[in-house]
């Protein structure tokens, strides 16, 4: 290890060392070339492919810092999305079966094709590859004020279509405004509760307001860039004479023609994720519009697998590091540069997704967050999908949730089973941890009313 790992836990949230790798992998971090400071852990965190998801390294790019396609993880800047529509809960009360029907069949989810946007060629596809969320948003699919509230002004610089390959633009050609599987979702939500009333006004929340949460990433087009890239720099490693404890860390220096390849094709990635939610965004805006006569507004967009070139104090000086947050999320403090118009005050939101029947949470930067500005970025599994699929069947959890008020419109039994509460860590727990050890503050709790799954 040349730095130390640092987890942010309570006793009760640390994975078991039985069943769980995760704080090997923290370990495993530790050893990569120009790691900085040290390699983090937030309090969801849990085993995943390389980092553990959860994890936090940031590499210093002068001193030979490399970047790894497992401290981003398969699913390209997966992250969350959260609307906010003109109306309260009571107005909601009589009317959200209808809602969940149009939103069940209006949101294309599950393994396969099937999309919002139907692009008829890749070069429709090159330019949301170039241009994200603000591609869309131009060609009809928004409004301007939605670049507002996402991260990045919903376009990363950089990306390089030709660093995507031909197997990763066939998968995404496709998908473009869709779900997918998995632990992705999309929520009719309700405010509960406000801890911050001026930050919750900043954002745009009441108390009982009813919101929509979206949980998604860069499908099969993300899952393949990682593919690929992880394959290169296997190969290329020898050349810098590069060695790790476990290959699922394959990592090249940033400034490598192999790094930079892989950067040019994470940011277009990237950017078909954002766009990927900002059409997601449409389909939702317009069933609430078509049943409930109601405008939808963007709270904000961030994501939580990513890595990114960012300016840092370390050692008394400005660095140029490449942070990685895997299962992550960027939050930056008060008064910081990046920070969008109307939220300099609050610091950058950030939205912590639960589990189906329990919370979400709205979060803000907060000073002094000694992790790069990163914090936790949902409750983290505990159980393997396997291992929840045989705990409870799918039609149970789904008339238990139902009797609880929760409306659900899966794609599967088994698909529900594999996303039970049960099998993830308490996400108000998460979020106490995260708070206490000063990596954000509390802004406003949500509970679901509505789930799409996919």
């Amino acid at each position: 290890m040349r730095v130390p790992g640092i987890v942010f836990a309570s006793r009760a949230l640390l994975p078991d060392p039985s069943t769980d790798q995760a704080l090997r992998q923290v370990a495993n971090v530790a050893t990569l070339p120009g790691i900085a400071r040290a390699s983090y852990a937030m309090p969801d965190v849990h085993w995943g492919y390389g980092f553990p998801i959860g994890g936090v390294a940031a590499t210093d790019v002068a001193l030979g810092g490399v970047v790894s396609p497992g401290g981003v993880g398969f699913d390209i800047s997966c992250g969350v999305r959260l609307l906010a529509a003109d109306l309260d809960r009571d107005g909601l009360r009589n009317r959200l079966g209808g809602l969940m029907d149009i939103l069940g069949h209006a949101i294309p989810r599950g393994l396969h094709r099937g999309a919002v946007w139907r692009l008829p060629t890749r070069e429709g596809l090159h330019d949301i590859l170039t241009g994200g969320a603000q591609y869309a948003v131009e060609a009809g699919h928004g409004v301007p004020r939605d670049l507002l509230r996402c991260e990045d002004g919903g376009i990363v610089t950089g990306a390089e279509p030709a660093r995507v390959s031909a197997r990763a633009l066939e998968r995404g050609l496709g998908q473009v405004g869709s779900l997918g599987s998995g632990n992705h979702f999309l929520e009719v939500q309700v405010v509960e509760e406000i801890y911050h009333e001026p930050a919750a006004q900043a954002f745009g929340l009441r108390r009982d307001q009813v919101c929509v949460m979206i949980h998604c990433g860069s499908r099969g087009l993300g899952h393949q860039v990682c593919t690929d890239h992880v394959r290169l720099m296997e190969e290329a490693m020898p050349r810098y004479r590069i060695a790790v404890p476990d290959r699922q860390l394959a990592c090249v220096p940033v400034e490598s023609p192999e790094g930079r390849a892989y950067l040019g094709a994470m940011a277009a990635a990237t950017n078909y994720a954002r766009a990927n939610r900002q059409l997601l965004t449409e389909a939702t805006r317009r069933a609430f519009e078509s049943h409930l006569g109601v405008a939808v507004d963007l709270v904000y967009d961030v994501s939580h697998n990513l890595a990114g070139l960012e300016m840092h104090d370390l050692d008394g000086e400005r660095r140029q590091l490449c942070v990685h947050r895997k299962g992550a999320t960027k939050a930056l403090p008060p008064w910081h540069p990046d920070l969008p118009p109307g939220l300099a005050e609050t610091g950058q939101p950030v939205l912590i997704p639960g589990t189906m029947g329990t919370a979400s949470y709205v979060l803000a930067g907060v000073p002094g967050n000694p992790a790069f500005h990163s914090t936790c970025h949902g409750a983290g599994r505990t159980q393997s999908r396997h291992a929840a699929a045989r705990s409870i069947r799918g039609r149970t959890l789904r008339d238990d949730l139902e009797a609880h008020g929760i409306l659900v419109r899966g794609t599967s039994w088994q698909g529900l089973a594999e996303e039970a509460p049960t099998a993830y860590k308490d996400i108000d727990t998460v979020v106490e941890v995260s708070t206490g050890a000063g990596l954000c503050g509390k802004v406003a709790r949500l509970v679901p009313v509505g789930v799409v799954k996919g």
